[in-house]
């Protein structure tokens, strides 16, 4: 007799959640249709803008030349795009790249009101499938977009795959606080994060979402495993804020 966990659906985490796993791209997606207009206010709201001076570390630790390639996986509204296309500057090239077209759409139009046109792409594209040829790129950079992927192996994988020999992964994450920081960090969380959703976005379900996925994402040592997994090479981390965000380096060789 056949066992009928065999032909079960598998089951991957949105957020607390277990859903099938051919569904989750779709309520990613809608989370982000969602909140797409007030994406960038919430950002400075639950932050207290504290997130741009961690788009500014990653930013350094990029540390392009002119005339380098760079590739913004999940860019969103283009933060980290933007640093990238001033460092490689007109004679280098970057792609800013969003499986969201809502998201994508307000990225391409932030870098133009920043008059940054010239040296920018802009692509939809799935994180685990990046349509870009082998060793395209001088860096590949993922700020706070790996934690909604839904095989984020195959994510890493393909953003290996897309890096020169000697280019560098860079993954800006939400990650595990330090243990004295957790019990107001819990609160804040689940109790603040949803009723702000709630107030300026009018969506308190996907910052509720947000706070959990943040639960279910691995801690700093095994997304640095993941990414040696994926063929990268001296990974490493820095906590910033405590460890509330994470910012993982690794190296194609």
């Amino acid at each position: 007799m056949t066992d009928p966990r065999e032909n079960a659906t598998p089951k991957v985490d949105f957020g607390y959640e277990q859903v099938p796993l051919e569904e989750k791209a779709e309520r990613v997606r809608g989370v982000f249709n969602s909140v797409a207009g007030r994406y960038d206010l919430m950002n400075d709201l639950m932050s207290g803008g504290l997130h741009r001076l961690w788009k500014r570390f990653t930013l350094s630790q990029a540390a392009l030349r002119p005339g380098q390639r760079a590739l913004d996986v999940a860019g969103g509204t283009g933060d980290l795009a933007a640093g990238l296309a001033r460092q490689v500057g007109a004679t280098g090239s970057v792609v800013l790249s969003d499986i969201n077209r809502e998201m994508l759409e307000r990225g391409r139009d932030r870098l133009l009101d920043r008059g940054l046109s010239g040296n920018v792409d802009f692509v939809q594209a799935d994180a685990e499938c990046l349509p870009f040829a082998d060793a395209s790129f001088d860096c590949v950079t993922i700020g706070f977009g790996l934690r909604n992927v839904t095989d984020k192996a195959a994510a890493l994988a393909s953003m290996r795959r897309v890096l020169r020999p000697g280019g560098q992964l860079l993954v800006l994450e939400f990650s595990q606080p330090v243990s004295s920081l957790r019990p107001l960090y819990d609160l804040y969380s689940f109790r603040v994060l949803p009723t702000l959703g709630r107030i300026i976005a009018g969506d308190a379900d996907s910052y509720r979402y947000l706070a959990e996925s943040i639960r279910t994402f691995p801690d700093q040592p095994a997304l640095a495993d993941m990414m040696r997994e994926a063929g990268l090479d001296g990974c490493r981390w820095h906590n910033l804020a405590g460890g509330v965000v994470a910012l993982h380096r690794g190296y194609a060789y």
